[in-house]
């Protein structure tokens, strides 16, 4: 499994807990077209895209609003609504998806 991970890049972890899914939350988001996709610093990896990457100076912001897109995608195509794996500190929180 490690092999598939992006270990040597900067990440902000494993972003979502696999859904009770025949796929797991890195297909799923893949076949959303995500693996790549970027906002500001913030890139979902092209290795694996259950992972967000700091490509160019991330912002906690930027990796919020990657990780908003995402549950916004996978709920659209699959109607899943994913859960975060990644702890926030602070007042940070992943907007609901009717937001």
């Amino acid at each position: 499994m490690k092999a598939a991970q992006p270990t040597n890049k900067r990440t902000f972890g494993s972003v979502f807990k696999n859904p009770d899914h025949e796929l797991t939350a890195g297909l799923m988001l893949e076949a959303c077209g995500l693996k790549g996709h970027r906002i500001g610093g913030a890139q979902i990896s092209p290795r694996h895209a259950n992972f967000i990457e700091n490509a160019d100076g991330a912002r906690a912001a930027d990796a919020i609003a990657l990780m908003a897109e995402a549950r916004r995608r996978a709920y659209e195509q699959y109607g899943v609504e994913l859960e975060h794996e990644v702890q926030f500190v602070g007042p940070l929180a992943l907007p609901g998806l009717g937001s």
